[in-house]
């Protein structure tokens, strides 16, 4: 039986609505993403639940072509998403946007494989690669949110 992945804080010197800006914008994904490496098409509705956007991952010439569904949204809040990468497989990522007034946010992330061949890492090891990678896609993020607040 497998415990909650682990989650990973960052707090942003930007309102949360700066911060669903960058979220609901789905051409940004791959500018605070760790691994995606552009965004190939955005679904009109993005970011409601059962949209997606079709991005790339991996370094070039070894790309490789799937896409991130939202199960989850509450604007301002919170964005579930079932990112896509196979054949490594995929990830069920939660994304909270805790407001802390005016100028200032709390980001949270989990993520854990939810399906494919990664699965039979025990969820430690997963983890352990997992959480250095969300805590410099919410640090990014940030910054995307601080520079909306900014502009």
């Amino acid at each position: 039986m497998s415990s909650q992945p682990a989650t990973v804080q960052h707090h942003v010197k930007a309102p949360a609505d700066a911060v669903w800006d960058v979220l609901a914008d789905g051409w940004t994904y791959a500018s605070w993403v760790v691994g995606a490496s552009r965004v190939r098409d955005v679904d009109p509705n993005w970011p409601e639940v059962g949209s997606s956007l079709h991005h790339s991952f991996g370094l070039w010439p070894l790309v490789i072509n799937d896409r991130t569904d939202v199960l989850g949204c509450h604007p301002g809040k919170q964005l579930v998403l079932q990112a896509r990468g196979w054949p490594t497989g995929e990830a069920t990522v939660n994304i909270r946007i805790d407001d802390l007034g005016p100028r200032e946010s709390l980001l949270s992330i989990q993520e854990d494989v939810s399906a494919g061949p990664v699965l039979l890492v025990p969820q430690p090891l997963r983890q352990a690669a997992t959480v250095p990678r969300n805590r410099e896609t919410l640090r990014r993020l940030g910054h995307l949110a601080e520079g909306r607040r900014n502009a």
